[in-house]
């Protein structure tokens, strides 16, 4: 009954969302999710009826996103089509540079900020660093990802700051974003802009006339043997499955090498970036099979962004206020740092890295350092609508390097996990090198051009 009851809170969140930013021409001019907008109203009714609502949804309502960011990331690789490295680094190395700068730069402010000034005045958990870019980078997925780390290191409070820095930084990045795109189109940057005003009013609704609605994917199996879409949620449920065998496996191996050792880096591992590697790994096979054809990447694209939708409204409207009251003053501190630090090296730095198409690129990297890769692609397709500049490739090519490691990869995973169990200073120390090591990589390429 529970899961009934769960779900149909959450499809009336996610609808009456849509409908109020159907209705509210300011929630349109932000560009704010429907996701994010019914979140919120949740938010709001749980805490002020929360006493009256049973503890049982709120808490089934509280695991829906850690289950949702297995899907998204099961989802990332299968039906792709992966190009060949030496394409993705003649195209995109330079945008690589900059993910790894916005990202690595995160890891520093933050960890630097709550070990240096937050752990003395105000006693924050040291992990509180890794929050910026768990929720910037990664947003609410991977704070749902990491919560189980959370739990397993006595934190459960880290997972209701992540969410509030995580729907911050999506807030912040559409906002500033757009902020910036006008300032670039003032400036010159920008001459393929279609501002809110140009929009029909479908599109500022977000609807699509019935001659202009695209295809969902493409049915790849007669319905009569299996469901095209059973189909596809079959494969993202193996490589779930693969990913869980793999982390159980380091988790045995782990303690086969060395039982008496207290430290457990796959202690509290999430299963997430294991998902990934499960898709990657379920593609393959199909392919050697001659069988990878019946992946439509268009379906999995549609089940990854339902699943993120869901994931988003359980997300915000499970937000801890208690928690975020508590230490709102070194919280605002973060984000604040993280966000000025994004537009810093969008204004600074990528005129000069980025060069052609700067800005197009530019932009879409900050959509994606502040709030998720759905941001930086509204913020890419608001500056480049018809797709003339070499940015949304570039982009695209960038993530196949950059999200498998960076803002909710592998890495993002480890770092929570090595904060927790040998400290936050040598993980800091590791970040500003990082971001020096990438910071060279840049004046390099600018040098040579």
């Amino acid at each position: 009954m529970n899961a009934i009851i769960v779900f149909c809170i959450l499809s009336l969140l996610l609808v009456a969302g849509k409908i109020l930013r159907t209705l509210i021409p300011l929630f349109q001019k932000l560009y704010i999710p429907s996701s994010v907008i019914g979140g919120l109203l949740g938010l709001v009714i749980f805490s002020v009826f929360g006493s009256k609502i049973p503890a049982e949804w709120q808490s089934s309502i509280k695991m829906i996103p850690g289950f949702m960011i297995n899907v998204i990331f099961a989802a990332l690789f299968l039906g792709a089509v992966t190009p060949k490295f030496k394409t993705v680094f003649a195209t995109a190395f330079p945008q690589i540079c900059m993910g790894q700068m916005l990202a690595w730069g995160q890891y520093a402010i933050g960890l630097g900020l709550a070990g240096l000034v937050f752990l003395p005045l105000f006693g924050v958990n040291p992990a509180f660093g890794n929050l910026l870019e768990i929720g910037f980078q990664g947003g609410h997925g991977t704070v749902g990802g990491v919560s189980e780390t959370f739990r397993s290191f006595k934190w459960e409070e880290g997972i209701a700051l992540g969410y509030t820095v995580a729907t911050f930084g999506m807030i912040a990045g559409i906002i500033i974003g757009m902020i910036m795109v006008n300032w670039a189109l003032k400036k010159g940057y920008v001459k393929e802009i279609r501002t809110f005003n140009e929009r029909s009013y479908m599109e500022r609704i977000g609807v699509y006339g019935n001659n202009e609605r695209p295809s969902a994917g493409l049915q790849t199996v007669f319905c009569d043997s299996i469901d095209s879409l059973a189909f596809h949620v079959a494969l993202i449920g193996i490589a779930i499955l693969i990913g869980f065998g793999i982390l159980k496996g380091l988790q045995s191996f782990e303690v086969f090498i060395a039982p008496n050792a207290k430290l457990r880096l796959f202690k509290g591992f999430p299963l997430f970036p294991l998902c990934m590697i499960g898709g990657v790994f379920m593609q393959m096979f199909l392919n050697k099979i001659n069988l990878g054809s019946l992946v439509n990447k268009e379906q999995m694209q549609r089940l990854s962004g339902a699943s993120l939708d869901f994931l988003v409204v359980s997300a915000v409207a499970t937000i801890q206020l208690k928690a975020v009251i508590d230490n709102f003053l070194p919280l605002l501190i973060l984000v604040v740092s993280g966000t000025i630090f994004c537009v810093a090296m969008v204004v600074f730095v990528a005129p000069k890295l980025l060069k052609k198409d700067w800005f197009e690129k530019a932009i879409a990297e900050f959509g994606q350092a502040t709030g998720v890769t759905a941001t930086g692609l509204m913020l890419l397709r608001t500056v480049d609508p018809e797709n003339k500049t070499e940015a949304a490739a570039s982009f695209g090519y960038k993530q196949l390097i950059h999200e498998p490691i960076m803002g909710g990869g592998l890495w993002t995973a480890f770092a929570l996990t090595l904060v927790f169990s040998i400290g936050w200073i040598p993980i800091w120390i590791f970040s500003c090198v990082m971001l020096v090591v990438w910071g060279i990589i840049a004046l390099i390429i600018i040098k040579r051009r």
